[in-house]
């Protein structure tokens, strides 16, 4: 075995794709395939099994996997012991979440983070799919319903409260909601309890607008559209919104992270983490 093909093992089965992981570390796609075929009969296993959506772990790949990683990250803790510097630390993490929570809460955050350790490249998708840590579709996970994966380390990291709000120049809405008009979720979203609280309580409301994006949500709201219900850490910090007291708020949402148990010793990560629960303080008190 060749130590430096694990390197290109994990690449493959972080991208899911030759291609991709070839990209990521600078090599061309043919090399790519050579040498993992030279780490496959180095093993005597097959490590991926190829289908027409990219590259899968096999049993015994998800075993190298698992030290794969490891090897890594000691690797990394070497490094940044010896170097005795936080910009050691370096290679790729790949977060998910919402579009507004990647805006609104951790845009600060990361900005901040990517200075202090230049050497980490970090890639957000705003997707709302349920991405698989499993399968490497991301490193660390955001998302309002808890983990249920056994190899999944979560823990609940914020409670964000949602309100109502109108354009900044608005009157306040009458009871019931008869001439008013609301933006709200979209008819695939339409059981999210902030849409149902909104629907309830302003019953002869008329929707105006749909949107599964919150930032145009806000948008239309503030351009009079109508009232919406938005998450506050987006709402409160936009001036064109002012939002409304009301005696009953709407339902706030749980924030929940996630990661792969295997990842939980790398040192990337770990870093990211403790700039995510530094930054978020404000949010959860």
């Amino acid at each position: 075995m060749e130590w430096s093909d694990i390197r290109l093992f994990l690449a493959i089965a972080r991208e899911g794709t030759l291609g991709a992981a070839a990209r990521s570390l600078g090599l061309t796609q043919p090399t790519m395939g050579r040498r993992l075929k030279a780490l496959e009969l180095a093993i005597g296993h097959a490590l991926f099994q190829r289908t027409a959506d990219g590259f899968v772990l096999t049993g015994e790949g998800q075993i190298a996997y698992a030290h794969a990683v490891r090897m890594e990250s000691e690797a990394i803790a070497l490094q940044r012991e010896i170097s005795g510097s936080e910009a050691a630390l370096s290679g790729s993490m790949r977060i998910s979440c919402s579009d507004w929570f990647g805006i609104h809460v951790l845009g600060t955050i990361l900005a901040g983070f990517a200075l202090r350790h230049p050497g980490v490249t970090v890639e957000l998708l705003t997707d709302a799919r349920l991405l698989n840590l499993s399968r490497r579709e991301a490193d660390l996970v955001f998302r309002i319903r808890p983990f249920e994966e056994t190899e999944v380390v979560s823990r609940k990291l914020m409670h964000i409260p949602y309100d109502l709000y109108v354009a900044a120049g608005a009157a306040d809405p009458v009871a019931g909601g008869s001439g008013c008009g609301i933006v709200t979720m979209d008819e695939a979203f339409g059981d999210m309890p902030d849409a149902i609280w909104l629907r309830e309580r302003y019953p002869q409301a008329k929707v105006a607008f749909r949107s599964n994006n919150r930032d145009v949500q806000a948008k239309l709201c503030a351009s009079g559209v109508g009232m919406a219900v938005l998450p506050r850490p987006l709402g409160d910090g936009d001036i064109r919104l002012r939002r409304i007291e009301l005696d009953e708020s709407p339902p706030g949402r749980d924030t929940w992270l996630g990661y792969h148990r295997d990842l939980r010793r790398l040192g990337r990560l770990r870093a990211l983490i403790d700039a995510v629960l530094s930054g978020t303080t404000a949010f959860r008190n």
